[in-house]
């Protein structure tokens, strides 16, 4: 099969596609024909060298996929066989074959196209762990999400919208900004012309938000501790500006605030398969009506993986990557 590796760190010109073994599904896994995957972030880092994959993940990128179910191992459900699914893989997504945890997998629906199912699991599992289940996010809520067209920022926007959760966000330009208030942001802060933290306080009347999701990290972490209301949380997923901030104790015991994060990729098989059961039940029927789709900005064949890298790398997109791999 047609796979991509990056043998050595590099920019997007040092990604190889070359030919690799199918892998054979193991017990309680399946056999995925992968029709598109999705590109992410993490995928950028692994290929720089700064995101190694965790033991016993394929060197393969990829952490998303989307396509039909072709084996069975031992012990998984030989009903999927034939069926189409997307699921989030620990790695391996950037090729024609797949092997992933049945607990992983969620039906396709005929309301998406597989391209679209590609582009919604580590989204999706990224969003609803973090924004949901540890910044405990509900109806009525407002919370601040940083990269709002980002594909994790256009989730979220989409999430709270069905949720009755106002979503603000901060993006780089005007243009974004129109743009995330159109999919449903509740406000949308130009960062690079506006002071955030001086919007925020306006847009909610000086209470503050409930939950902010931060991907930037740095500089950026004492400025949303104070965006965040009494009893706020903080959720961290990513560090862009840097893994170390400096922050007041005592604003933190005062205001009751909660300071929180994850990483998704190193959890275990298990924790994962919670989540999807988790997903399938509160969001998967939003995706089953049509209601919930993934904001696409472009989509690659294979074999022009690095121009799919270096869009992401630009800045220039809104939503979601997906490469082509097959049928």
């Amino acid at each position: 099969m047609r796979a991509v590796v990056a043998p050595e760190p590099g920019g997007p010109e040092a990604l190889r596609i070359v030919e690799l073994p199918v892998p054979e599904p193991g017990p309680d896994e399946v056999l995925i024909r992968v029709v598109a995957a999705g590109v992410n972030r993490p995928d950028i880092l692994q290929r720089k060298g700064a995101y190694p994959p965790p033991p016993g993940a394929p060197t393969t990128l990829g952490l998303e996929v989307a396509g039909f179910v072709e084996a069975a191992g031992p012990g998984a459900m030989y009903d999927l066989v034939g069926t189409g699914v997307c699921a989030l893989v620990p790695g391996g997504g950037y090729a024609e074959y797949a092997v992933v945890n049945t607990g992983l997998c969620l039906s396709v629906p005929p309301a998406v196209t597989m391209t679209e199912a590609a582009a919604i699991p580590e989204t999706l599992f990224t969003v609803w762990i973090n924004l949901f289940e540890r910044g405990f996010a509900a109806d009525g809520d407002t919370v601040l999400v940083h990269g709002g067209t980002s594909g994790i920022g256009t989730m979220a926007i989409a999430l709270c919208r069905l949720f009755g959760i106002r979503c603000i966000v901060t993006c780089g330009s005007d243009e974004k900004c129109a743009r995330a208030k159109n999919l449903g942001a509740f406000a949308a802060i130009n960062y690079r012309t506006h002071d955030y933290v001086e919007e925020v306080t306006r847009l909610t009347g000086g209470r503050g938000v409930a939950v902010v999701l931060d991907m930037v990290g740095g500089d950026y972490l004492p400025r949303n501790l104070a965006c965040l209301a009494d009893e706020g949380r903080h959720v961290s997923i990513a560090f862009q500006r840097g893994a170390k901030a400096e922050v007041s104790i005592t604003d933190i015991m005062r205001r009751r605030l909660t300071l929180t994060g994850s990483t998704l990729r190193p959890r275990s098989t298990d924790f994962k398969a919670m989540v999807a059961s988790e997903i399938e039940k509160s969001v998967w029927p939003f995706v089953e009506t049509g209601m919930l789709k993934p904001v696409i900005d472009s989509v690659f064949p294979l074999e022009r993986v690095a121009e799919a890298h270096a869009r992401m790398e630009s800045g220039e997109h809104v939503g979601k990557i997906v490469l082509e791999i097959g049928r």
